[in-house]
C-alpha cells in the first residue's frame, strides 16, 4: 500500500531572541507515513511540535531540514493541494457571514462553479448537521457548531487527504462525539484523515494508526494494538465502610491506597489479585461499591512517554 502521507527527516528550527542569536528546535527528523483510508492520530502535549508539523506540510512555514509529500508529490504542487483539505487549530471566521455564505466563499475560492457549489454545500450542511443553521449568522454559533462548519470547509471540495488540526479542543462532550462522528463518517466514505490532538479518548475512538511526539521527537509510531502490547489496564477496587484492618489487610493487594469522598480506592497490583481483595474486603466488612480500570493501556504509554502531558 502505498502512503499518501510521508515525512522523512522533518526537522524546523526557530530563531529567536532580541539579538535573534537563539535557536530552538520544533521538530527535530520526525519520520512517518499516512496511508489512505486510515484516521491517523498525532498525538503530543501543547507545544510537543503538531501544529509547526501541520503548518509545514500546508506550506504556511518552511522546514529547516528533510522533506514531506503528499499523494507522492512535493508540497508545492498545486495540483496537489486542490486535493487535500485543512481546519487550522482555533479557526477564525467572518461571524457576519452566515454558515450559508461562508461555504459559498470558499467554494468560489475552490473554483466550483454556481450550480457545484449548491449543491456541495446542500450537502456539507446535511453531513455536519448544520441545515438548520445554515442562515444563521456565524457570530450564534456555539464553539461546536463553529467546529462542525469549519470541518464542512475542510471538505467542500471532495478532498481525498484531510488535515485536522485540535478539532476537538475547546469542545464539550457532545460537540466532542458529534465532531468524532463526522470523522468517522470521511472513514467510512474513503477519505483519509490526519488529525492532532491530545485528547486520548478520541484517539482510541477513532484512530487505525498514531505518532506521539514529545519535545519535537517521535517517541512512538504504530498501531493502538502495537502501542499497547503486552500492557494491560490497572484494575481499581471502590470500598466503602472500611477500618484500619481493612486498609491494612489491602496493602499487600494494592500499588496504591487513597481515600476521597466516593471511598478508598484501591490500585491493585495486577488484575489477578482482585478475587483476593474482594475476599479481604468482605472478611472486614468493607463494602464493594467498584471494579474498573484505572486507566486505558494507551493513556499509560502516552504519560509514561510523554511525561507531563495533558490528559482528557
Amino acid at each position: 500500500m502505498q502512503p499518501v502521507v510521508t515525512l522523512e527527516r522533518l526537522s524546523m528550527e526557530y530563531i529567536t531572541g532580541f539579538w535573534r542569536n537563539k535557536r530552538v528546535k520544533s521538530l527535530e527528523a520526525v519520520s512517518l507515513e499516512v496511508y489512505e483510508g486510515e484516521v491517523f492520530g498525532f498525538l503530543g502535549h501543547n507545544g510537543a511540535g503538531k501544529t509547526t508539523t501541520l503548518k509545514i506540510l500546508m506550506r504556511i512555514v518552511y522546514p529547516t531540514g528533510g522533506t514531506a509529500r503528499i499523494l507522492g508529490r512535493p508540497l508545492d504542487d498545486i495540483a496537489m493541494r486542490r486535493r487535500i483539505g485543512y481546519l487550522p487549530e482555533a479557526p477564525y471566521f467572518y461571524d457576519y457571514l452566515t454558515g450559508r455564505e461562508l461555504l459559498d466563499y470558499f467554494g468560489r475560492l475552490c473554483g466550483l462553479n454556481a450550480e457545484g457549489r449548491a449543491r456541495r454545500i446542500a450537502d456539507m450542511l446535511e453531513l455536519v448537521g448544520l441545515r438548520h443553521a445554515a442562515d444563521r449568522p456565524l457570530r450564534k454559533y456555539s464553539k461546536g457548531m463553529l467546529q462542525r462548519i469549519g470541518i464542512a470547509q475542510s471538505i467542500l471540495h471532495d478532498p481525498e487527504v484531510i488535515f485536522l488540526d485540535e478539532p476537538m479542543t475547546g469542545l464539550d462532550p457532545i460537540g466532542r462525539r458529534e465532531v468524532r462522528d463526522i470523522i468517522a463518517g470521511l472513514r467510512d466514505r474513503g477519505k483519509t484523515v490526519f488529525f492532532s490532538t491530545h485528547i486520548l479518548s478520541d484517539v482510541e475512538a477513532l484512530c487505525d494508526r498514531v505518532a506521539i511526539l514529545k519535545q519535537g521527537r517521535r517517541v512512538a509510531y504504530g498501531t493502538l494494538a502495537e502501542l499497547q502490547a503486552g500492557r494491560s489496564a490497572t484494575l481499581e477496587i471502590v470500598a466503602t465502610e472500611t477500618t484500619p484492618e481493612t486498609i491494612q489487610a489491602l496493602e499487600r493487594h494494592a500499588s496504591r491506597l487513597r481515600k476521597t469522598a466516593a471511598g478508598l480506592h484501591c490500585e491493585l497490583k495486577s488484575a489477578e489479585r482482585v478475587g483476593d481483595a474482594i475476599a479481604e474486603l468482605r472478611r472486614h466488612g468493607g463494602r464493594l461499591v467498584s471494579v474498573a480500570p484505572v486507566k486505558s493501556a494507551l493513556e499509560e504509554f502516552f504519560v509514561r512517554e510523554d511525561g507531563a502531558a495533558e490528559i482528557v
